[in-house]
């Protein structure tokens, strides 16, 4: 067994609950290291290779994030592709994808470990970005990403409206102007998404949420879709949109060198393991989170 523990050492108290679990993993013999956050790869890594600096070397049966969700949606992008799940401990805000430390850190390793937990496995998002002029010059930088969350399509720096179009599985479904689009998964319809309008949705869902952003019309709803969809958003070519639009991956900020022209979305090819101990079911998490005041 090889344990990865993620930590935002920015918090504090993350560096006391990584040093208590690796006591706890060296008196029962099982192999560890530790990375911080920012050191990890970036949504670029499952498809493209791209390794960060000072990766420590794998592979590793269970990743520990120590931190918040934002911790935890970084992590998934290497825990991804070890095929390794992935026990997150909340230091954050929020913590709707990780666990409480409470009743107890070790504990909740040593439940992790032996299998005494629940496995719930989460889609997540493969992006593919096309660049005017690809047929003529090739690629020759990433354009295939990874997402937990959502990748966000947004308006640039100049603050422009975004004219987009959005195709599902080769069928048009609109043309509009507004802020931008997500395609988010179902893990992702309780963070950006849902401050859009988006729908909550169960995270046993398998397929895919649009949601336009500030959409300027009085007709935009949300598209939920099948597992096996595509959804494609596109720009007219050489259009101020196609020059200025910004791409965020789980937040992180995606650049390109030359406009973009298309973004292809789909379900990834596996699902990325969440280990979590919580009773409470989804819509009492969400009614206690959203609803109650």
């Amino acid at each position: 067994m090889n344990v990865l523990m993620v930590a935002n050492r920015e918090n504090g108290k993350t560096l006391d609950a990584m040093f208590q679990i690796a006591a706890y993993l060296d008196s029962q013999g099982i192999d560890h290291a530790e990375i911080d956050v920012t050191d990890l790869p970036d949504a670029a890594y499952p498809y493209c290779g791209i390794h960060a600096t000072d990766l420590p070397s794998g592979p590793f049966d269970l990743v520990i994030t120590l931190g918040g969700d934002g911790t935890l949606l970084h992590a998934s992008r290497f825990a991804y592709a070890l095929d390794a799940p992935i026990l997150g401990v909340n230091f954050g805000h929020l913590g709707f994808l990780t666990n409480s430390a409470e009743d107890g850190l070790l504990p909740l390793v040593a439940d992790a470990l032996s299998g005494e937990i629940i496995r719930e496995h989460r889609v997540n998002l493969h992006v593919h970005v096309n660049c005017e002029g690809d047929e003529e010059e090739g690629i020759d930088e990433a354009r295939d990403f990874f997402t937990l969350n959502e990748i966000a399509i947004a308006r640039g720096a100049m603050g422009h409206i975004v004219d987009f179009s959005f195709d599902v599985s080769g069928d048009h479904v609109a043309t509009m102007r507004g802020d931008g689009v997500i395609v988010s998964t179902a893990t992702g319809s309780t963070a950006y998404a849902l401050s859009c309008g988006g729908p909550l949705v169960g995270p046993n869902h398998r397929g895919l949420i649009v949601v336009p952003l500030a959409p300027h019309t009085l007709t935009a709803r949300a598209v939920v879709t099948e597992h096996n969809d595509v959804v494609e958003v596109y720009f007219k070519e050489g259009s101020a949109s196609a020059r200025e639009v910004s791409l965020f991956a789980d937040g992180d900020a995606l650049a390109f060198a030359r406009p973009i022209s298309s973004i292809v979305v789909t379900a990834g090819d596996r699902p990325v393991t969440l280990l979590t101990r919580r009773q409470e079911s989804f819509y009492k998490q969400i009614a206690r989170t959203f609803f109650e005041r």
